[in-house]
């Protein structure tokens, strides 16, 4: 088992062990579908009190929503609010014309260029992260190309998951276990969805807000929490 470069795969919440186990799959596409891919690779390793969680990357490529660069073709008003983007140093964003295009597809003009004013505004007063909590998860959940991501996605814009609380709910059924859907990076992280409405979304982060799992050479999009 491999973490995620400079992380661990244990974790104490509230004085108890969690280990987050990582299950390596094949490169997944539009031909797949999770609960398919997370009974094969995931489903001899299940034990009884355990929960699957899943990259959104790997839901939205299995729903035809990673969108080549090449395909896509920024509007003027895209080229203009890219510009105006913080460059996180751990990803892409919306900085690049591409994704944002995407994104006022995704989530509309006009709460867009809401969430830009806004965000202008509170700049001025030293407050960052405004836009996203304006523009809302669609726009948060847009990834756009990086060289540690995997080929092909390597050189497409990758949009957030749809129904999510669905996806983990029939992965659920498939693999016997409650399954979550996860955002996570560097910075930290949102559940998108989870199979069973009792299950924690608060808690869940805290376990996996550190980004435990490689997405990359790794090629781990999912992972199982077992109490030690």
């Amino acid at each position: 088992m491999q973490a995620n470069e400079g992380k661990n795969l244990e974790i104490e919440i509230d004085g108890v062990t969690y280990i987050r186990i990582p299950v390596k799959t094949k490169v997944v596409g539009e031909g797949d579908t999770v609960p398919a891919v997370a009974k094969e690779f995931a489903g001899d390793i299940i034990q009884s009190g355990d929960v699957l969680f899943v990259s959104e990357k790997c839901v939205a490529c299995t729903q035809k929503r990673a969108i080549f660069m090449k395909d896509i073709h920024p509007s003027r008003l895209a080229r203009i609010l890219c510009k105006f983007v913080y460059k996180s140093p751990y990803g892409i964003g919306l900085s690049i014309p591409e994704t944002m295009e995407m994104a006022l597809r995704e989530c509309g003009r006009m709460r867009i260029l809401w969430a830009a004013m806004c965000s202008a505004v509170c700049k001025l007063f030293g407050k960052r992260g405004v836009f996203y909590n304006i523009a809302g998860p669609k726009a948060r959940s847009i990834d756009g190309p990086c060289d540690c991501t995997l080929p092909p996605y390597n050189e497409c814009v990758v949009l957030g998951p749809a129904d999510p609380d669905g996806v983990a709910g029939e992965t659920a059924q498939a693999i016997g276990c409650k399954v979550c859907i996860v955002d996570l990076n560097d910075l930290g992280g949102a559940i998108l969805g989870v199979s069973h409405e009792n299950m924690d979304r608060e808690f869940l982060l805290r376990v996996l807000r550190d980004n435990p799992l490689g997405q990359s050479r790794q090629q781990t999009p999912m992972g199982i929490i077992r109490k030690v």
